[in-house]
């Protein structure tokens, strides 16, 4: 009670205080009465007894000054005159106060942006109800795999699922799911959307409350189902719906089948994968009539789930994990795909589950740029300790111009600690002006960061509410850049001896050796800290360059691809081939077209497939792995791939006809020892088959397949004529001359000509060339703005202390010059000055560069982070601009009137 009247009272104090002066006041004459009283009591007059009394109690004011000192308002209440004083002297100095906060908010605002992507990427909890308990199951160390993988998050199999949901113990409900793309275009372009394969338990385990209609369950997911409805989410439901409340039994096409909407998700949740917000959810045993012929549903060699679930009370991650193991054996016994040979079961029986923490989700994009954020958040701190180590300088500038008033303050008996206080007062205003609008522009940051590794055809979904985690990191960083910067001249600031003020008239007292010196360290320190973010800048950018300029093995500009779904045509097996040697001859009809190949892969596009071979190498039969794409003739002619020996595919290659095959140079150095392979022959095993042989007939040059990064892999090419049973859809690519918009127009009206019932989807190859030099981009753009931005500071703090070193010694430079001295001799001085910060600067940076460059070892192309070349345009860069903000003040030093100089000492 005592505490909250303390409140109570001191609230009154701050907001009644022409009240409670009052009642000071009459409390004062009161005691002031009584004891008046009581000495006339004891003799005295009344006059005697006033004067008496007021000897002993002290003067009114001074009373009332000893009640409030002991008081918390009074401290609020000075904290508060300190930062009006302090406003009011930033008001005189707008420059200084602009550029002081603008580097805050750029420092601030840079840091809280990354930090906020990182948080919501790898900190955040599921937006679902006690997301602690959930984990997932999973392979613990899978090594390697045989089979299918058709979705992002290939754990597990659904036989593997049907086995884990039956025998685990540590679960109180437990589902499966899997990400995938739904076209629900009618007929035409296709028209993408983000779906989820879900099992009926997924959002009764995640707590999920629909927000209209109802969501699926236990028995939507039965074996054998015909089409229990569709989930969508809310976003969905106000972009495709316009939000219209009777979207429940509407029809949405979902690859050629209609479903009617059941139920609509809360706003809140997104999914279980960070980085993307689901559209629709189907039902796991929807997946035969979505995928027809190529269902994975009952494959016991199909990876396309992921598994989690909500542990039960008392249960733990290591307990769940030991059961998990405990039941493995029995569950990879009893789904072993039946035509494993005896190595691939072998492997396969070795598997053993493991549970994990799931209560962050999933993330393709945590995997990818988790490390990255990491890096670039150390990047960020090194440019805000840089701003604020300018900002030092600048305040002990304003500290040196103020030591006069300081020593005043001090001499009539002002304390020490009351002037830090009013000093740090200021800092204090600078800080949260640089914090309001560094969150400010961190919130556009962020958006941008998001928008930069976001493409159309893969849309990334960051949640970025402002949450406890993003306020108190601004907070503790504002905190601690005041501290950093505002702390160390304050105390400074404060040691000058008032009598030695009071008597200097023009030298500056805190303008000693000493102090002069820390200038001279925090200079050092900006040089040293720059040069790591510029060495890191230009790696980053030589990096990306190497990545954009090299030789892939085909031509990037100029390649289309489109992408033809023929399933509603319903064709047989037997007709497909043909159908589609049919579409591409339409294709090379279109005025402009060069070149028309059909692909199975399409580089850099991340799908692929690979298959173990047996190639005759010197008498012994060698058996290894190979990259698989199978094509049409024109391929290489259409990436502009020479082919090095033999000849490409042609009409003679048929489904009759012997089997060939064209491989490329890894291949041909990996499997046959590098010479001319044309001729060989090899066999391709696939899990306990063999086929027959394979005749090559041609060799190509190497070409990245998966990324730009890897080395080149042995890959064989194989014509798509001589496929067994072909695919309802065909990829094509063209080459064309033709601009991109007419080109399009022209396919499309050439695809509709041949059947309306055709979904069209086209890709610029260049686009997908874009897409996997995100991350390089991204990171060559962020080191770059930092390595600008703390040059620019470092630069400017040089400038600083060049020039409070040329205003200090303004009497030897007109003494010197008076001598004799040249303006040569004067600009040679003071450039000898700085080149001494920059050189030991320079020198302490790169010590820091060869340590700190390590960390980003691993996201370099075609460079080691002791590039020699890197380091010597980095530190050649940073000593020309440094070199300019030196000279300035040197000629200026050195356009001095010996006599105006003698005259000002």
């Amino acid at each position: 009670m005592s505490f909250l009247r303390n409140i109570a009272s001191g609230l009154r104090g701050l907001f009644r205080k022409n009240q409670v002066e009052r009642e000071m006041d009459e409390e004062w004459r009161g005691y002031l009465d009584a004891a008046v009283k009581e000495k006339i009591h004891r003799g005295m007059s009344r006059e005697q007894a006033l004067r008496a009394a007021r000897i002993e109690m002290g003067g009114a004011e001074s009373v009332k000054e000893q009640v409030r000192a002991v008081s918390w308002e009074s401290l609020v209440e000075a904290l508060w005159q300190d930062l009006k004083f302090g406003l009011r002297l930033l008001r005189f100095n707008p420059a200084f106060a602009a550029a002081a906060i603008l580097s805050l908010a750029l420092g601030i605002g840079a840091n809280t942006a990354i930090f906020q992507l990182l948080d919501a990427i790898r900190m955040r909890t599921l937006p679902v109800k006690n997301p602690q308990e959930l984990a997932e199951v999973r392979i613990a160390e899978r090594n390697g795999a045989t089979g299918s993988f058709v979705t992002r998050y290939p754990k597990l199999t659904n036989p593997q699922w049907e086995q884990i949901r039956t025998q685990q113990q540590g679960f109180s409900g437990l589902f499966a799911w899997g990400p995938t793309t739904f076209n629900i275009s009618p007929g035409g372009e296709v028209h993408n959307v983000q779906g989820m394969w879900v099992s009926g338990e997924f959002f009764d385990v995640l707590g999920i409350e629909p927000e209209q209609g109802r969501l699926l369950s236990p028995p939507d997911d039965r074996p054998g189902c015909a089409s229990p409805g569709v989930v969508i989410s809310h976003s969905f439901w106000k972009r495709e719906f316009g939000g219209d409340p009777s979207v429940l039994g509407r029809k949405i096409t979902i690859e050629k089948h209609p479903f009617e909407v059941m139920g609509v998700t809360p706003p809140s949740f997104y999914g279980v994968e960070v980085g993307r917000n689901f559209d629709v959810a189907l039902p796991l045993c929807v997946e035969p009539i979505i995928r027809s012929e190529f269902s994975v549903l009952n494959r016991r060699d199909g990876w396309w789930l992921t598994v989690m679930g909500r542990l039960k009370p008392g249960w733990t991650i290591e307990q769940a994990s030991a059961q998990s193991r405990t039941i493995s054996p029995g569950i990879f016994e009893a789904t072993l795909p039946a035509e494993f040979d005896a190595g691939d079961a072998k492997h396969y029986r070795g598997y053993k589950l493991g549970v994990f923490p799931a209560d962050t989700g999933v993330s393709e994009l945590r995997s990818t740029y988790e490390n990255p954020l990491w890096l670039m958040l150390g990047l960020a701190g090194l440019v805000l300790l840089i701003a604020s180590a300018n900002l030092a300088n600048l305040m002990l500038a304003r500290a040196s111009a103020r030591e006069r008033e300081i020593g005043m303050r001090l001499a009539v008996g002002a304390t020490r600690g009351r002037l830090i206080r009013q000093l740090l007062a200021e800092s204090l205003l600078l800080g949260l002006g640089g914090a309001l609008f560094g969150a400010l522009l961190a919130n556009g940051l962020t958006q941008l960061l998001v928008a930069s590794i976001s493409t159309a055809n893969q849309p990334l979904f960051v949640d970025l509410p402002l949450d406890w985690r993003m306020l108190g990191f601004t907070a503790a960083i504002t905190f601690l850049t005041c501290a950093l910067f505002g702390l160390t001249p304050a105390l400074r600031a404060t040691q000058v001896a008032p009598g030695a003020v009071l008597k200097t008239a023009g030298r500056s007292a805190t303008g000693g050796p000493s102090r002069f010196g820390l200038r001279r360290v925090l200079v050092v320190s900006q040089i040293a800290m720059s040069l790591t973010l510029v060495v890191g800048a230009i790696l980053f950018s030589r990096s990306l360059q190497k990545l954009a300029t090299l030789d892939a093995g085909f031509t990037q500009n100029g390649v289309l691809e489109i992408d033809l779904d023929l399933t509603a045509l319903h064709l047989p097996a037997e007709r497909r081939a043909e159908f589609k040697r049919f579409v591409l001859q339409q294709v090379r009809a279109i005025p402009g077209v060069d070149s028309v190949a059909e692909a199975g892969i399409v580089p850099l596009s991340g799908d692929g497939q690979n298959r173990q071979v047996l190639v005759n190498k010197a008498g012994q039969v060698v058996e290894g792995k190979s990259e698989l794409n199978e094509i049409s003739p024109l391929y290489f002619a259409t990436w502009r791939t020479p082919i090095l020996a033999g000849r490409d595919f042609d009409e003679r290659d048929t489904l009759t006809s012997p089997l060939v095959a064209i491989v490329n140079e890894a291949f041909a150095k990996k499997y046959l020892t590098g010479t001319n392979p044309v001729g060989a022959t090899f066999r391709v095993k696939r899990e306990n088959k063999e086929s027959g042989p394979f005749q090559i007939v041609g060799l190509v040059k190497d070409a990245k397949l998966y990324d730009l990064r890897e080395a080149f892999l042995p890959t064989m090419f194989m014509p798509v004529a001589q496929k067994e049973r072909p695919e309802q859809d065909e990829t094509i690519l063209i080459r064309s001359q033709a601009s991109l918009f007419s080109l399009i127009s022209a396919l499309k009206s050439a695809v509709q000509q041949i059947s309306r019932g055709i979904d069209m989807d086209f890709t610029p190859f260049d686009k997908l060339v874009e897409v996997s030099l995100l991350r390089d981009r991204l990171m060559a753009r962020l080191s770059g703005f930092f390595g600008i931005l703390a040059a620019l500071l470092a630069t400017v703090g040089l400038y600083g202390v060049i020039a409070y070193m040329v205003e200090r010694r303004t009497s030897e430079i007109g003494i010197r010059m008076a001598l004799g001295a040249d303006r040569g001799s004067i600009v040679r001085l003071v450039l000898r000055e700085a080149s001494v910060l920059l050189g030991v600067g320079l020198l302490i940076g790169t010590l820091l560069s060869l340590v700190g460059s390590r960390a980003a070892a691993t996201m370099l192309f075609g460079l080691k982070p002791t590039d020699f070349v890197t380091y010597v345009l980095a530190a050649a860069s940073l000593s020309a601009v440094a070199g300019l903000a030196s000279f300035l003040p040197a000629r200026r030093a050195a356009q001095l009137d010996p006599m105006a100089a003698l005259r000002n000492e």
